[in-house]
């Protein structure tokens, strides 16, 4: 049987992206939460890089970006729970 995504389309890094800035103002984190919040926002964005993904049958391709691979981020510590 196919394992099925069940991830939402809002996610954490979608909040923190959308309202970050405003929380840093008023909430300063200290070195090692700004770490994971700035991971977890360029998690699987241009900004960390990615590749393309071509079909060998068809002229198919897409653009897939690469995870940030911080233990704190939500979407690498969820693809890990489906492995």
């Amino acid at each position: 049987m196919e394992e099925v995504n069940k991830r939402s389309a809002l996610d954490v890094a979608t909040i923190f992206r959308e309202y970050g800035d405003d929380f840093l103002k008023q909430h300063p984190l200290c070195l090692d939460q700004l770490k994971a919040y700035r991971a977890t926002c360029s998690c699987r964005t241009p900004a960390i890089g990615g590749h393309i993904e071509k079909c060998d049958q068809y002229d198919h391709q897409r653009i897939t970006y690469n995870s940030c691979r911080n233990r704190h981020c939500n979407k690498c510590q969820y693809t890990k729970q489906l492995v």
